[in-house]
């Protein structure tokens, strides 16, 4: 039983991953723009905030927001202005120039801190997070499945979602991609700038 159960939620996971997502965006944003450690530091932020919707999840808050109209729209609007806003951001960035890791160390610490909270709030303030592991664990764990049972299909699905990040933020850090990428800096930046905005009212028109 306990199998049946790491198998459908590995399968799942798997499934929700390369389903390109604002997740993926600010990641692959960050790691094109800002180099591997600073794909890897938002990726880190990604994971804190799946960890978060599963723990709320797993009270019934999750519930109460699935069936809440407002806190839904409240959950989800401010979800859609943050996309919005990194999409700005992104594109009043596209003049400048892709970071290859240079600065003194106290800057890069403070940079991957704000990588790591923007790949957090990107997760958190996503209200098909709520609705993914809300669903994801209603239908996996029964009133049977023991507490170990439940902390071994969290582990599952989290080291997939870590190990697919690191692959991710590794291919799109290799020579030759970043060689290409380099060569059209701005209009990476406004490519992503304009998808995240689209993300954002894609977000902002969202159905329970």
């Amino acid at each position: 039983m306990l199998f049946d159960q790491v198998v459908v939620i590995a399968g799942l996971t798997v499934l929700i991953m390369i389903s390109p997502g604002p997740d993926m965006i600010i990641v692959m944003r960050n790691t094109i723009l800002d180099g591997k450690r600073a794909g890897l530091a938002t990726s880190l932020g990604v994971l804190a905030g799946n960890l978060v919707h599963i723990a709320y999840c797993a009270v019934g808050i999750g519930w109460l927001i699935s069936q809440s109209i407002l806190a839904f729209s409240i959950l989800k609007y401010a979800g859609a202005a943050y996309l919005v806003y990194l999409g700005i951001m992104s594109l009043r960035g596209a003049g400048r120039g892709v970071s290859l890791e240079a600065g003194n160390n106290g800057g890069m610490a403070r940079a991957r801190r704000a990588h790591v909270v923007q790949g957090f709030l990107n997760n958190i303030l996503n209200p098909k997070g709520t609705l993914f592991y809300l669903g994801l664990f209603t239908v996996v764990i029964t009133p049977q499945t023991s507490a170990g049972g439940v902390l071994l299909l969290v582990a599952t699905t989290i080291s997939i979602s870590a190990l697919f990040w690191v692959f991710f933020v590794a291919t799109l850090d290799a020579p030759l991609v970043r060689r290409v990428i380099e060569n059209g800096q701005g209009l990476v930046n406004r490519i992503f700038g304009g998808v995240l905005i689209l993300l954002g009212l894609r977000v902002a028109t969202l159905e329970r």
